[in-house]
């Protein structure tokens, strides 16, 4: 989403020393490359390289993506983007990785539109909402649900409000509620009676400033994967708890940044992705199990692209605890990780049209779960424990 990071932005806003150039990696060998035909090969069925555009800045909750890059990686600082080996499983499968920044990289265009303006991009990340919001001009398809659910969320203070235990108990009060104007769960907490119209103040950008200045009376959107650890250990002028429901939670339950290609590119990338989509499912559950690499990668990045986004080790270590502890990275019902639940996607085309019809935007005509996410790449064998 182009706000998708903006409530977060301001609050961290850091100058950071200018760097550029490449990353030399820990000096040690580079194992064998995959052999022809093996199941980490992609020389043979990927474009080289894969090119990945992202919805925001480098951070944890893309990990599993960073995990994928190879020492010797090459940083262009100006485009915002990090080239090198994709390495899966300790193995370079004989192609590179090409990820690029979105958000401010992208004047907070959204993905589906920087995709079909960019032919050179082979894959996206788009949340449901936005799949369906974009699909009669801009469509794409779901291919990889890097998250089984949404860390979106609303937060509160415990200390001021200790009834609070869900969002609707929010919804029962007059607390007043910071938001980022132009967010389809909002229109959803409102339209389902969740939360009440006269309490939403849509002036938030991003600054502790009015979460702080209303002494914690009001309620804020956030990420339950990053807001929690900033508001206690980073915004000094806060530096206590807070409590949250994910709005998955609450009944918006979008798949958010999962991994897609433009709708009529998916034939095309299908030999590619029948071998890409288990590495991303792998790379997924060992960035959970052990994210040290992709953290260092994030970190490094951060520092180079040397925008204002100031990303610390403990925020990047806390979210990538979050992920597996709120179940946000999962294996589902079914007990494997990356697919999708064509339920769900239906109840999210199901929510999406009035909200859609009320800001006059089309939506294609008879559009189907199948059309906005796909499982037909995902190894059903691939789980958290075990990859």
């Amino acid at each position: 989403m182009t706000t998708r990071r903006m409530l977060v932005l301001v609050a961290v806003l850091a100058l950071l020393a200018a760097c550029s150039g490449d990353n030399g990696g820990g000096g040690t060998a580079p194992a064998p490359a995959a052999p022809a035909g093996d199941a980490l090969d992609l020389k043979s069925v990927c474009p080289n390289p894969i090119v990945v555009q992202k919805d925001w800045q480098p951070e944890s909750e893309h990990g599993f993506l960073y995990n994928l890059v190879g020492d010797g990686y090459k940083v262009d600082t100006d485009k915002k983007k990090v080239t090198g080996p994709l390495v899966a499983q300790g193995r370079p499968t004989g192609i590179n990785i090409e990820i690029r920044t979105g958000g401010p990289a992208v004047g907070f265009e959204p993905v589906p539109a920087v995709m079909y303006s960019d032919p050179s991009i082979h894959l996206g990340y788009v949340a449901t909402d936005e799949a369906v919001q974009f699909s009669a001009k801009q469509p794409t398809t779901a291919v990889f649900a890097q998250m089984d659910i949404s860390p979106l969320a609303i937060m509160w203070s415990p200390e001021k409000h200790p009834a609070f235990n869900i969002i609707a108990d929010i919804g029962q009060s007059d607390t007043e509620v910071l938001y980022t104007k132009g967010l389809s769960y909002m229109e959803f907490l409102v339209g389902s009676g969740i939360l009440k119209e006269s309490q939403l103040n849509g002036s938030y950008d991003g600054s502790p400033a009015l979460f702080v200045q209303s002494g914690g009376e009001a309620a804020l959107q956030g990420f339950a994967t990053s807001e929690p650890y900033l508001y206690q250990h980073e915004i000094k002028q806060w530096g206590k708890p807070l409590k949250f429901q994910l709005v998955n939670d609450a009944g918006f339950p979008v798949y958010f940044s999962s991994v897609s290609v433009r709708a009529d590119d998916k034939a095309k990338l299908a030999p590619c992705l029948k071998k890409l989509v288990p590495i991303l499912q792998r790379s997924q559950a060992d960035f959970i199990a052990k994210p040290d690499h992709a953290i260092n990668v994030i970190l490094d990045l951060v520092k180079q692209y040397n925008t204002g986004w100031q990303y610390s080790k403990g925020l990047a270590e806390y979210s990538a605890k979050a992920l597996k502890q709120e179940g946000i990275v999962g294996d589902g019902s079914n007990g494997y990780i990356g697919d999708f639940d064509m339920g769900r996607v239906q109840k999210v085309l199901q929510i999406m049209g009035p909200i859609l019809a009320a800001r006059k935007q089309t939506v294609k005509e008879g559009l189907k779960p199948e059309e906005i996410a796909t499982n037909e790449f995902i190894d059903t064998k691939i789980s958290l424990g075990h990859s």
